[in-house]
């Protein structure tokens, strides 16, 4: 059972439910080592406060979001998956400059796509050693430890 967090999720997905999962005790086993780290880093929020279209939009260019707009966020919340190996904060709380001069195509619509929802056991196969899972009753976020100085 120790490589298999996740796996009905995933088989459950890839089966659209019409799978059949058992599963047996055979025994223990000698320690086998440890697993591969993920390959990719998380994009994190750069401050507190509350999601904006205008900040996806530029978000989403970055990578795979767990974030929509209007949700509470706060400082060094993991955000989404990044597409390189690093972690990189990205500000999603900032709003669009208001100005009195329109041009062609400024108020153009943001289409975002929609963020990937979690669930507890995917949040937790996720996470890493520097990090934890935050469990509520309105969601499951992820954040990253603060670096002790």
């Amino acid at each position: 059972s120790r490589a298999m967090a996740g796996v009905k999720t995933r088989l459950m997905s890839a089966t659209r439910g019409l799978a059949v999962m058992t599963t047996t005790f055979a025994g223990y086993k000698p320690w086998a080592g440890d697993f591969d780290k993920r390959d990719r880093g998380n994009l994190l929020s750069h401050e507190s406060g509350t999601v904006t279209g205008h900040g996806l939009k530029n978000a989403q260019e970055r990578g795979i979001l767990f974030s929509s707009a209007g949700d509470e966020v706060y400082e060094n919340q993991i955000i989404g998956i990044h597409q390189r190996a690093n972690d990189l904060k990205v500000n999603i709380c900032r709003t669009k400059q208001l100005t009195n001069m329109r041009s062609a195509g400024a108020d153009e619509k943001t289409n975002l796509t929609p963020p990937t929802i979690l669930s507890l056991e995917q949040a937790v196969e996720y996470i890493e050693d520097t990090e934890f899972v935050e469990v509520t009753p309105n969601a499951i976020r992820m954040g990253k430890m603060a670096r002790k100085q």
